[in-house]
């Protein structure tokens, strides 16, 4: 495989845009890509894999910063130390998602439960204010 890729190419073989590999370059997430004499970068297949990495680090809501660690974990440590850190970080996203879940929930609770109370409206009830309203079916409930 080609080991003097362009940024088409790299886009395209990590399904990332271009711009996002220059985000990840500018934030250090990517070291700096060689150059030709032209100033194109040139990216090899470490790098192809490293923006993969990054990828599906970010799919899994990882933060630019522990992208970073991970990848330089992986690429720049041991594989062993890479994969204990994503463990780590993926237990902390699936509780987070778990607490997110459970919001989501309770949420969707006070919502079908004020959707129900605002749905029966009270027949021949005169047009009010909230300020001249002794009892608002939303506010006071």
């Amino acid at each position: 495989m080609d080991e003097n890729l362009t940024i088409g190419a790299v886009a395209t073989l990590t399904n990332m845009p271009a711009k996002t590999i220059r985000f990840y370059e500018a934030e250090g997430l990517l070291p700096p890509a060689e150059r030709t004499k032209a100033g194109y970068r040139r990216y090899t297949q470490t790098d192809v894999r490293r923006i993969r990495l990054m990828r599906r680090a970010k799919m899994l809501g990882l933060s630019l910063p522990e992208i970073k660690e991970v990848a330089e974990l992986a690429f720049d440590v041991s594989c062993e130390g890479f994969e204990e850190r994503l463990l780590l970080l993926v237990d902390q996203r699936l509780a987070d998602v778990k607490q997110s879940m459970e919001e989501l929930k309770g949420l969707q609770e006070e919502l079908t439960r004020v959707r129900a109370t605002l749905a029966t409206r009270k027949g021949g009830a005169e047009p009010c204010c909230a300020s001249e309203c002794e009892q608002c079916r939303f506010i006071d409930d």
